[in-house]
């Protein structure tokens, strides 16, 4: 017998995803707010409202005003705010009733509007023709199943975990929305069964899914899948044309398949996921290949390391269209002509204190030591010609593209950090809003942003959710560990050959003669690609989950943070912050809350119950 499950839709799909009319109880609905599943099947509109709570919860989305800056628990950063909740848990107060990085309650809960939606969708009329309606039938559960994959990729990322008995666990696989009849009591699935989850998911993506969404006027470039089912080139642009994307696509759910295997093959994951690191270099070349075609190191975007410096760019850009750098992006937001947009909070938070911002986030010395010289060599390389005393002459190009550091260039001033300061921008000259290590952040920051409150004036944002940059890394990493530096398998590109073309697009120079040592060593190469990725993913929420992934030496996980202290141009080194981390921390905990509601589910090693 089939439950009848009454829900409300909330307002935001009513008033914005959808455009329905009324939006006068969206703090009381009314009582026709509340449909049951009988009813959607003929309101195609309030239907595709429970898709949208999976972009509404999207984890690539969360805080879209100033990022989830998660590098200020790690040895890359520190926040000059006390309540910062990350810079809590990296000083010891990381507890599973205590955790900045839950994605459980989140993403569960709307992991069930998922599952009803997918149930639902074969039901509704979604168009009165019937080509078009198998077509929007096929759009939306793809799109369902492509996020379900998503979803499954960040729990595991966050909550997977060996338990007390050494078995690798992920997360209680549901695939059948519940009600209040459901037994909610249920274990954890394997680790192993987790992917097997979101690889089945993926395939239903693909099967659904076109590459890429595009209209067109020409029937030979609407898909063969679509066209055995009647599909013409006007039902196909209806229903996959330009409007459509940004969505789901069969190359987005690739890629988030990829990405779930470079975390499975992983030190911390492998012995438990049965994932080799041969089949993580596959999945990734597949995607890199889908993209550039045959030869994608030599599709790598010569300004890619720069993507969020061409905001002028993106106030004619149209919706959904992306730059080679960009696989899946954010909407564009930040009106150009209104300084206090939501979206451009990201300087308010972050500007140097002389420029009416907050310093929030500052880079560590440490982040800053990772950068090489300009000619490739580690600082700490013989020959390298690094200078303590002038320790910004001659670096890597992108130090000065994602940090600012004491005579740095700003918005038409120079920034001084030194002890010395003339004003609030110094070392921890003023508590809470001033520098604690020497650094500002400027990656990720739009200059021409003013948050002079006297006159304000923002500009446009935009935030990837996939970097082809990062799936390139993470195939180097990948291939490396599987055939060597110079080994590709059946690719035919190596790590060798990505890393070199991501050194010479950041403006390496000299032959890179450092590159050339790592050439014939496994070893060294694991460490290059490893900083390569600290230094082009930095600030974008990488850096504490590759740490983990990578089951890194706790000493390494607790390396003390770093700053610098300049006094009568002198520079000294100096420890800013401890690290607090426990050997059970390299994964996530089961919210406690939710082991105490159902004895079922199994707490991951050291977090007790």
């Amino acid at each position: 017998m089939r439950k009848i499950n009454k829900f409300a839709v909330v307002s935001l799909m009513a008033c914005g995803m959808l455009s329905l009319t009324g939006c006068d109880d969206a703090f009381e609905p009314a009582v026709e707010n509340h449909k049951t599943i009988e009813q959607l099947e003929g309101m195609p509109q309030w239907a595709v409202g429970l898709l949208g709570h999976a972009y509404i919860s999207n984890p690539l989305g969360q805080d879209p005003v100033a990022w989830t800056m998660t590098e200020v628990a790690t040895d890359d950063a520190v926040s000059n705010d006390v309540d910062n909740s990350y810079r809590r848990m990296a000083s010891g107060t990381w507890r599973s009733d205590n955790n900045p990085m839950d994605n459980w309650q989140y993403l569960r809960a709307s992991w069930q509007y998922i599952n009803q939606f997918i149930e639902l969708a074969p039901k509704v009329e979604w168009a009165n023709d019937p080509v078009a309606a198998e077509l929007y039938k096929q759009r939306f559960l793809g799109d369902a199943y492509g996020m379900r994959a998503l979803y499954m990729y960040h729990l595991l990322r966050a909550h997977a975990g060996y338990s007390n008995d050494g078995q690798l666990l992920g997360i209680p696989i549901l695939t059948e929305s519940e009600t209040v009849e459901s037994e909610f009591n249920v274990p954890r699935n394997t680790f192993v069964e987790c992917i097997k989850q979101l690889n089945d998911d993926v395939d239903q993506a693909i099967k659904y899914l076109p590459e890429d969404y595009g209209t067109t006027d020409n029937i030979n470039e609407v898909p063969s899948k679509y066209r055995e089912i009647g599909a013409k080139a006007d039902s196909y642009s209806r229903v996959f044309g330009d409007h459509a994307k940004n969505r789901m696509s069969a190359r987005i759910a690739k890629a988030i398949r990829a990405q779930a295997a470079l975390l499975a093959a992983s030190p911390a994951y492998s012995d438990g996921s049965g994932v080799k690191w041969e089949d993580a270099a596959n999945l990734l070349a597949g995607v890199l290949k889908d993209g550039f075609g045959n030869n994608p190191v030599g599709g790598i975007d010569p300004t890619g390391n720069q993507w969020y410096n061409e905001h002028k760019a993106l106030e004619s850009i149209e919706a959904g269209f992306n730059r080679p750098e960009f696989l899946w992006r954010s909407n564009k937001g930040g009106d150009s002509s209104n300084g206090s947009d939501w979206q451009n909070w990201i300087e308010y938070n972050n500007f140097p204190p002389s420029l009416f911002g907050n310093g929030r986030v500052n880079p560590s010395q440490n982040l800053v030591d990772a950068f090489p010289m300009s000619n490739g060599l580690p600082i700490t390389e013989s020959g390298s010609g690094y200078d303590p005393q002038n320790p910004y002459a001659n670096r890597d190009p992108r130090l000065d593209l994602y940090i600012i550091h004491n005579g740095s260039q700003f918005k038409g001033q120079t920034i001084d950090t030194s002890v010395d300061g003339t004003n609030n921008d110094a070392l921890n000259r003023y508590d809470g809003l001033s520098t604690r290590t020497g650094y500002y952040l400027k990656k990720l920051l739009v200059e021409d942003v003013n948050c002079n409150p006297n006159s304000l004036a923002g500009q446009y944002h935009v935030r990837p959710w996939i970097r082809y940059t990062e799936l390139f890394l993470g195939y180097a990493e990948a291939a490396n560990e599987a055939w060597g530096p110079t080994g590709g398998g059946s690719n035919g590109f190596s790590a060798y050959d990505v890393i070199k073309a991501i050194r010479q697009r950041a403006g390496i120079i000299g032959g890179d003669i450092y590159l050339e040592k790592c050439k014939s060593d496994k070893n060294l190469m694991r460490e290059l690609i490893r900083n390569e990725r600290r230094i082009e993913l930095c600030f974008e929420g990488f850096r504490f989950w590759d740490l983990r992934r990578w089951k890194v030496d706790l000493n390494k996980l607790n390396e003390t943070v770093k700053g610098i202290r300049i006094s009568n141009n002198h520079y000294e080194v100096f420890n800013v912050e401890e690290r607090k981390y426990s050997d059970y921390m390299y994964y996530g905990p089961i919210p406690y809350s939710e082991t105490l509601k159902f004895d079922a589910l199994i707490q991951n090693k050291g977090w007790g119950k």
